[in-house]
């Protein structure tokens, strides 16, 4: 094997401090161990045994730093001359991880792990360390031995001592005193220790990733839902992926597990499958395990035993398989901790999480997952065997209920009578009373016609006949309509269908006269008519009449409205639910004509009858049609009050699709107020459960996840917005191109608030794609320009260079964006010198902002020839003129300086040297002087852009300022300060109070 060289070791330490946490890492960090000490570089090999222990720091491997620790401690030991004050110091710190991992080592014996502590105890006393760390160490140490009592000495000593430079930072000591909170069963306490952390006040690189994790049991055990919503949320997207990480990922999949999200920590353990083989750190491998042995009990307590589940050690297993695995392989790692302590603390703690019950029954997320599939053992499960019999007096009141439901419309009437047809099938035949059998295989005979069934015209028929046969004429009626219905949706013939009409309506007509249902008979069938004789008209019109919805036109609607209006004057008295149907339809064809103005007070007046007649959720659909009505007429607060109308009326009802809609609707409509977004978010994830509940999760729960996202990031929620989005990305993208190209330029905007330049530079790429064969060119030429931006974050400058000439070409395409031409120049002027700070470089930086001045000044010189502006209005050209010669002059000095660097790191070198003497050639003093021309004529026309320029007039000031300084005209540089101070103090309309403290505050320095 070829021996690597100092500088090859070098420059492999520096790669792999930048390389990703893992196993590659760890093995690449071992081979430049050996390397250094092969070629006997003392400080060399230090190094190097430090970035090893680092490495497995960051990694599931973290046990393996105690070997290369012991070497670094003997290094120290043989001359703690050769280390310096900060490799002492990490050397010192270091031994707080090896506390931790040989407590986490079931193979260190006892006693060792207690000589670490007395060995860490003692030096850290030598070197006039606190003892802080060191309590905190035997604290962890005490309560996995099961020595409670010297737990908490440990833990009263550990907050006493004092804090110095070998104190963990605030945010992971705060973990640790809530962790021990949480053990004693205060989790209020621990919550408020925990409080700074998950603000985001107290931070380090694994909190608040970690925290975030543990917190989620608590919040749930608290009642917290919504924190502990967010927190799980916000705290996967951290530690996805992270392999050090594993135990908090595990904690996110126990708390799906135990909050009814069954099918999302699924997910997350498909994710990390790839991690679920034994590690070398076991108590981490134990800490990950349990949270998904969680998950897999609850799923097989749900039926999904048999289901597949992730693979493991390279071969397919079930959920109950995989199981039996896992805690087999975690118990043996805690009954070793066990041997190891001399208790059985760890193995007992650990069946009491694996056995946890669930928290909340479901607690909605918002993010999307795909929902479990039903058991085979839920399906074919008989009914007699899930619904015992009830005593007969239950029995008789559940009949009476469900019937009087039936007679309201209640939308409780379906349940209550698949309740009682549930009971019907547990008892006998010969037990049942004929009419409760009847009134059961009535509900059965609907259900089937509602769903299309191609049974359902005989089922409606055996209803109607044996009603007959038990004297329940006015039953008997009601199926004749149904037997109408079901024709019609079936696609039976005009003939046929107007035949089970007249007939139904005969058999209503035909009813006693003293029959209290006789009148409601009649105008059902009336009504049903009305309704079902239009949809024949349009039949039998042909399909030329079809697909035509100009607005104005009657398009065969004026029959129907006469006929309909006629219905309500007749029945509004007597039978108001009715005439609220009939009132909703009329308001439904007033929106087909294209006049919403006239459909608002239908769908009112429906509402109201609906409600006056004691029937509230009756008049949800018309509430929720008539807060989109509103809305699209700019009638925003009449649109809310519609929405929360229907909300109010919509408690009893029971299809969960309808629910999603009332909540989708009021949640849309909030998004567009400035200060209802929190409210916005919570009704559209109750929106998002509903949809997902109704099996249209692709459909409305997409769309309740847009604007659930879009409220997040109103609250400046981005991790969370993110998530969400990404989460239902694939379903937004399957409704069209134009919400493509929105939604990935929503989730490109998310992605670059959380400083993910290259996902975001992803997402502005594949929604310009999608906008490449618009006819407009301008949205994709402002995603690549947002793409290009991103790129240039990232410093991906080659791919940032392309994007930005793609976006340029478009705008100039579109031939009215002069604004954006010269933004997108000047970037590509910053652009220039990069990578290459050599003449050509800086020519063309100069020769790019100077192209966009020139695009600004055409656009206006032909705004004062034609007295229109190109694109923009004359302000802001103006403004973007200024700006692009105040970057110019920001880019001059950059020249100047980089100058100025590049002699001063020559320092001794030949004055000879031809790149020496090509950098004295720059007139270093011509160039300062065109920055202050250049400062000086851009903070001018800032002024004649009036007080809202005040700032951007500031900068250029002090700008030039400064700039007078550096070549020697202090007084010059103050002076320009002076009066634009005193010009400040004089406006009439006053100024800012920090732009003057921030104006004298630069006058200052330059006069100390």
């Amino acid at each position: 094997m070829t021996m690597l060289t100092r500088e090859e070791i070098e420059k492999g330490l520096l790669e792999n401090r930048n390389s990703p946490n893992g196993s590659a890492r760890n093995a690449h960090a071992e081979v430049l161990v050996g390397a250094a000490e092969a070629i006997g570089d003392g400080a060399l090999f230090r190094t190097a045994l430090d970035n090893l222990i680092n490495a497995y720091l960051w990694s599931a491997e973290s046990s393996k730093m105690l070997v290369p620790f012991a070497r670094l401690l003997q290094e120290y030991d043989k001359d703690p001359g050769a280390f310096d004050r900060w490799e002492a110091h990490s050397l010192f710190w270091q031994f707080k991880w090896v506390a931790t991992a040989i407590s986490d080592s079931p193979e260190i014996p006892l006693e060792s792990a207690a000589g670490w502590l007395d060995e860490m105890e003692r030096r850290y006393r030598i070197a006039g360390y606190s003892e802080r760390p060191v309590r905190e160490a035997e604290l962890w140490l005490a309560d996995a031995i099961g020595q409670d009592d010297r737990a908490e000495r440990a833990h009263r000593a550990w907050l006493a001592a004092d804090r110095d430079d070998m104190s963990d930072c605030h945010a992971c000591e705060l973990n640790g005193q809530g962790a021990y909170a949480v053990l004693r069963g205060d989790d209020a306490r621990a919550l408020e220790l925990w409080r700074p952390v998950l603000a985001g006040e107290r931070t380090c690189a694994e909190e608040p990733h970690r925290l975030l994790a543990t917190s989620l049991l608590p919040l749930l055990r608290l009642g917290r839902f919504d924190e502990a919503r967010a927190h799980h949320v916000r705290g996967y997207r951290m530690a996805r992926g992270n392999e050090s990480l594993l135990p908090s990922i595990g904690k996110h999949i126990e708390f799906c597990a135990l909050s009814g999200n069954e099918s999302r920590g699924l997910e997350i353990l498909a994710e990390h499958a790839a991690h679920m083989n034994p590690l070398v750190n076991v108590d981490d491998q134990m800490a990950f395990h349990g949270g998904i042995l969680v998950l897999l009990r609850r799923l097989t307590e749900l039926g999904h035993g048999q289901s597949p589940a992730v693979p493991y050690g390279g071969a397919p297993h079930t959920v109950s398989e995989l199981y039996a695995v896992l805690r087999a392989s975690s118990l043996d790692i805690a009954r070793r901790f066990d041997v190891r302590n001399g208790t059985t603390r760890v193995s007992d703690r650990f069946l009491a999480r694996i056995g946890r019950d669930p928290l909340v029954g479901v607690l909605p997320l918002g993010v999307r997952s795909t929902a479990l599939p039903q058991p085979a053992a839920a399906v074919n499960a008989p009914a007699a065997a899930v619904v015992p019999a009830p005593p007969a007096a239950d029995f008789e009141e559940l009949v009476e209920r469900a019937r009087q439901a039936r007679e309201q419309r209640h939308p409780a009437a379906d349940a209550l009578w698949a309740e009682v047809g549930a009971r019907v099938d547990a008892r006998p035949e010969d037990e049942v009373d004929p009419l409760v059998a009847a009134d059961v295989a009535d509900h059965r005979a609907l259900m089937a016609a509602r769903g299309g069934a191609g049974n359902a015209a005989e089922l409606l028929e055996a209803v109607r006949d044996r009603y007959r046969e038990l004297g329940q004429m006015e039953r008997a009626a009601l199926a004749e309509l149904r037997l109408a219905s079901a024709a019609a949706q079936s696609g039976a013939g005009p003939q046929r269908i107007r035949e089970l009409l007249a007939a139904a309506l005969k058999a209503a007509e035909a009813l006693d006269s003293d029959e209290p249902l006789r009148g409601r008979r009649i105008a059902l069938a009336e009504l049903s008519s009305i309704r079902v004789e239009s949809y024949l008209r349009s039949l039998e019109a042909g399909p030329e009449h079809e697909h035509l919805h100009e607005p104005g036109q009657d398009h065969g609607h004026g029959e129907l409205a006469a006929e309909l209006g006629a219905f309500v004057a007749a029945y509004a008295q007597a039978l108001p639910d009715l005439a609220a149907e009939a009132e909703e339809m009329l308001g439904r064809i007033a929106l087909s004509q294209g006049e919403p103005e006239r459909a608002l007070p239908l769908l009112a007046a429906s509402a109201a009858r609906a409600v006056s007649a004691g029937l509230p959720w009756q008049s949800v659909d018309a509430l929720v049609l008539r807060a989109g009505v509103l809305m699209s007429v700019e009638r925003p607060e009449e649109a809310e009050e519609a929405a929360r109308s229907a909300l109010e009326h919509s408690a009893e009802l029971t299809e969960a699709e309808t629910q999603g809609v009332v909540r989708l609707t009021l949640a849309d409509i909030l998004l567009r107020r400035a200060d209802a977004a929190a409210e916005a978010a919570e009704h559209a994830l109750t929106s998002a459960h509903w949809f997902d509940q109704a099996g249209l999760t692709a459909d409305g729960g997409a769309q309740a996840r847009l604007v659930l996202a879009r409220a997040y990031a109103r609250e400046g929620r981005h991790a969370d917005a993110a998530e969400v989005l990404q989460s239902t990305l694939p379903d937004l993208l399957e409704h069209g191109k134009g919400q493509a190209v929105s939604v990935r330029e929503f989730l490109g905007d998310l992605l670059r608030r959380l400083n993910d330049s290259r996902a975001a530079a992803e997402q502005y790429l594949l929604a310009a794609e999608v906008a490449k064969g618009w006819e407009d060119p301008r949205p994709q030429a402002t995603l690549a320009q947002a793409a290009a931006e991103q790129l240039s974050a990232a410093r991906l400058d080659h791919e940032a260079l392309a994007a930005y000439e793609r976006s340029l070409e478009l705008f100039r395409m579109a031939g009215d964006a002069p604004i954006a031409e010269a933004r997108i120049l000047r970037s590509l002027a910053w652009m220039a010198p990069r990578a290459d700070t050599g003449a050509p470089a800086w020519a063309r930086a100069r020769d790019l902002m100077d192209q966009a001045a020139g695009v600004l000044e055409t656009a206006l010189a032909e705004n004062a020839e034609t007295g229109e502006g190109k694109g923009h209005s004359v302000p802001q050209l103006r403004a973007e003129l200024a700006q692009t010669w105040l970057q110019l002059a920001q880019v001059l000095d950059w020249r100047v300086t980089s100058h100025e660097q590049a002699d001063d790191e020559d320092g001794d070198e030949d004055s000879g040297d031809d790149e020496v003497s090509r950098r004295a050639e720059l007139d270093t003093a011509a160039l300062r002087l065109e920055e202050i021309e250049l400062t000086a004529r851009a903070g001018d026309l800032y002024a004649e852009l009036g007080p809202d320029h005040l700032g951007d007039r500031l900068q250029c000031v002090q700008y030039a300022a400064w700039t007078e300084q550096e070549i020697g005209r202090d007084e010059a540089g103050a002076a320009r300060l002076s009066a634009l101070i005193e010009e400040f103090r004089a406006l009439p309309e006053g100024v800012p109070e920090d732009l003057l403290e921030r104006a004298q505050s630069a006058l200052d320095s330059l006069r100390s």
